[in-house]
C-alpha cells in the first residue's frame, strides 16, 4: 500500500515512531502548524523531503530516521531564520545523499545532528563551528571527505563526535591557541584514511575523560521524555547501538587508518576511558605501562600493528576488563598472570611468536624442555612423604599375589569372617596414622 501523508496539523506533539508498515511519503505540511517535537522514524516512508517541512517555524524535535527517505536536505533545516528552535535533527539510517547543508548560521539552537549512516558526500559544513550549542554530532558511515574538523574543538559542549567510515584524510594536528574538545567523551574516528601520529595535544585537553565523576546534568537530558539519542560504536568486538550515552559510556575509536609512531603515555591520564581501540594501525614501540591506570577500560583492542616489547604487568590491575586483543604485533615475553588475564584465550594474542605463559602453548624460559622436579610433588601434597619406587614396585607385586589369592578362597569358601576383620583392622590404623601425620 503507497500514499501520501498529508500534514494539514496544528500540534504540540506527534510520535509515530513504529507505527507505519506501509510505503508512504511525505506531503503538505500546513504553514499554521505549531508542532514542536515531530517523530517518525522506524517505519517505510520513501521519497524525499518536502519543502513544506519548513513551514514548522516551530519545530524542536525532528527525527525522520529508519526510513527509507532520498533525495537533498532542505536548507531550512540547517537555518536559523526558517526554524529557529530546531534542537534535534536526526535523519540517520536513510538514502540521502548529496552534500550536507552548509548554512547553519550563529544563534542556531542545534544540540543533536544525526546523519549517521546515509549517503552524504561532499566536504565537511564548516558552518557547524557556529552551533554553539552542540553535543552529539554523528556524520558516520557517509562518503564526506576532506580533513580533520579541528575547528570543532572550539564548541564547548560537544561530547560525542562520530566521523566513522567516511573519507578523511590527513594529519589529526589543533591549531594554536584553540580549545580540543574539552567536553568529549566519545570519538570515533575509525575506517577512515587519517595518518601521522597519534594526536598527543588532544589527549591531553580532553578533560571530559579525565575524571570518573564527570557525569554532567545538561539541558539535552530534558529531551529523554520523548527523544532518545543513540550511537553505534565497535565494542568487544561487535557493533553496538547504545542508548542515552553521553552520561554513561567513554570512549576512543581510531581503529582502520594509517597511523604510525608510539601510543604516548598521556592515553594513561584519561581514565574513564572504557573502550580504547587503537587496531589496524602502524603502530610501533611498547604498550605504555600508563594504560594500567585506565581502572574503568572494559574494551582493549591494539591488534594489527607494530608494536614490541613486553605486554605490562601493569595492565592485570583492569578488573573490569572482559575484551583484549594484542593479536598481530611483535611482542614478547611473559603474558601476565592471574585477575581478568586469566579468561583471555589464545586469539588474544595470536601472531605474537615471543609471547609464553598461560593460555599460550609456548612455556617461558627452562621451563619450556623440563617437568616439575619430584621436591614440587612433595610440596603440592601429592605424596605426603618421599617414596622409594623400588618398594613400591615391591608392595604392587606383594598386594597382586594377595588380591588373587583371597580372590580364589573368597569364590571357594565364602567370605571368612577373619579376613573382614584383618582387612577393617588395616583400615582403621591406616586412617589415625594418616590424621596423626596432618
Amino acid at each position: 500500500m503507497k500514499g501520501l501523508i498529508q500534514w494539514y496539523l496544528v500540534l504540540c506533539f506527534l510520535l509515530l515512531s513504529l507505527n507505519f508498515k506501509v510505503d508512504c511519503s511525505l506531503s503538505n505540511f500546513s504553514s499554521n502548524s505549531s508542532m514542536e517535537v515531530f517523530l517518525i522514524s522506524k517505519n517505510k516512508l520513501v521519497g524525499e523531503i518536502p519543502y513544506s517541512i519548513c513551514n514548522l517555524i516551530s519545530i524542536s524535535v525532528l527525527d525522520l530516521s529508519n526510513n527509507e527517505l532520498s533525495g537533498a536536505i532542505p536548507d531550512c533545516l540547517a537555518s536559523r531564520g526558517k526554524m529557529p528552535n530546531l534542537t534535534v535533527l536526526d535523519l540517520h539510517m536513510n538514502k540521502f545523499h548529496g552534500n550536507i547543508p552548509d548554512s547553519f548560521v550563529v544563534g542556531n539552537k542545534l544540540q543533536i545532528l544525526n546523519l549517521n549512516n546515509n549517503d552524504f558526500d561532499g566536504p565537511f559544513p564548516k558552518s557547524l563551528e557556529n552551533c554553539h550549542d552542540l553535543q552529539v554530532l554523528n556524520l558516520g558511515n557517509n562518503k564526506i571527505n576532506g580533513t580533520f574538523p579541528h575547528w570543532l574543538g572550539t564548541l564547548p559542549q560537544l561530547q560525542v563526535l562520530v566521523l566513522r567510515s567516511n573519507y578523511f584524510h590527513g594529519q589529526i594536528s589543533p591549531s594554536e591557541n584553540e580549545s580540543h574538545f574539552s567536553a568529549l567523551r566519545i570519538l570515533d574516528l575509525s575506517h577512515n584514511e587519517f595518518s601521522g601520529l597519534l594526536p598527543t595535544t588532544y589527549f591531553k585537553s580532553f578533560r571530559g575523560m579525565m575524571t570518573l565523576s564527570n557525569v554532567q546534568r545538561t539541558s539535552m537530558e530534558d529531551l529523554n521524555r520523548y527523544y532518545h539519542f543513540s550511537v553505534l560504536v565497535t565494542m568487544k568486538g561487535m557493533d553496538l547501538v547504545l542508548e542515552r550515552i553521553l552520561t554513561l559510556f567513554t570512549t576512543i575509536d581510531m581503529s582502520s587508518n594509517k597511523f604510525h609512531g608510539e601510543i604516548p603515555e598521556i592515553v594513561g591520564n584519561l581514565i574513564s576511558l572504557q573502550v580504547l581501540n587503537f587496531s589496524h594501525n602502524s603502530l610501533t614501540g611498547h604498550i605504555p605501562s600508563s594504560v594500567g591506570k585506565l581502572t574503568a577500560l572494559e574494551s582493549l583492542d591494539l591488534s594489527t600493528n607494530k608494536l614490541v616489547g613486553e605486554i605490562p604487568m601493569q595492565l592485570n590491575g583492569l578488573k573490569f576488563l572482559e575484551v583484549l586483543n594484542l593479536s598481530q604485533n611483535q611482542l614478547v615475553g611473559l603474558i601476565p598472570q592471574g585477575n581478568q588475564f586469566n579468561t583471555f584465550l589464545n586469539d588474544s594474542y595470536g601472531g605474537n611468536l615471543g609471547l609464553c605463559g598461560f593460555p599460550v602453548s609456548k612455556r617461558c624460559g627452562k621451563d619450556e624442555e623440563q617437568e616439575p622436579p619430584e621436591s614440587a610433588l612433595h610440596e603440592e601434597g601429592i605424596f605426603p612423604c618421599p617414596l622409594d619406587w623400588k618398594f613400591v614396585m615391591m608392595g604392587y607385586g606383594c598386594g597382586l599375589v594377595l588380591g588373587l589369592s583371597t580372590g580364589y578362597i573368597m569364590l571357594t569358601i565364602g567370605k571368612p569372617e577373619w579376613l573382614v576383620r584383618m582387612v577393617q583392622g588395616l583400615g582403621y590404623k591406616i586412617l589415625r596414622r594418616l590424621k596423626s601425620y596432618h
